[in-house]
Parts: C-alpha cells; sequence; structure tokens
C-alpha cells in the first residue's frame, strides 16, 4: 500500500481591516492506494467504529473510489489537527498490519 499525502495544512484567510476575523480552518487530505478495491473497503470499515465517535474540534470525512481511500481532516487549530491525524494515521497502520496477519 503507497500512501500519497496530497494537501497539507491551509490556513483560512482572514480580512485584516475588518474588526472581528474569520474562523481559521485546518484541513489536511490522504489518499491511500490499495492492491485491491476489496482491501479498500476492509480498511474504512475497520474504522467505522472511530469514526462515530466525534473528535473534539474535528471532522473526519472517507472517500473510497475503486483502490483508493481518502481521509480528509478538519479542525479549528493545528494542534487537533496534529492530533487526529496522528490518531487516524496509526489506526489505518494498526488496521493493515491485523488484515496482514490474518
Amino acid at each position: 500500500m503507497s500512501i500519497l499525502r496530497k494537501q497539507g495544512v491551509l490556513q483560512g484567510t482572514t480580512n485584516g481591516c475588518q474588526t472581528h476575523q474569520k474562523r481559521m480552518t485546518k484541513k489536511a487530505t490522504f489518499l491511500f492506494s490499495f492492491p485491491s478495491s476489496k482491501d479498500a473497503s476492509v480498511i474504512a470499515q475497520s474504522l467505522s467504529p472511530e469514526i462515530k465517535h466525534k473528535i473534539p474540534k474535528s471532522s473526519i470525512t472517507f472517500f473510497i473510489d475503486a483502490k483508493k481511500l481518502t481521509m480528509i481532516v478538519e479542525s479549528e487549530d493545528i494542534s487537533s489537527l496534529r492530533a487526529t491525524c496522528n490518531s487516524y494515521l496509526r489506526w489505518i497502520q494498526t488496521a493493515m498490519s491485523v488484515k496482514q496477519l490474518v
């Protein structure tokens, strides 16, 4: 399986002339390529219990397209983004390791 980080951290823009600032959003997108569509589906299904639990200050979106699994992480701040990415990347790594053993 290869992992391609499609998009890094993006910061929202603010207008310095206004008295209030827009809420800045941090975002990371990961694209995982698997040998088969079944592998991508198995990994996504193994993450479903984690997706049901909301992580504070973050949201996770998964898309499956044939042999590819796309994960989009959005957070209110950079520390939440980092923590959420690390958690999901670790869970994906664990699911892949278990799948190889079975």
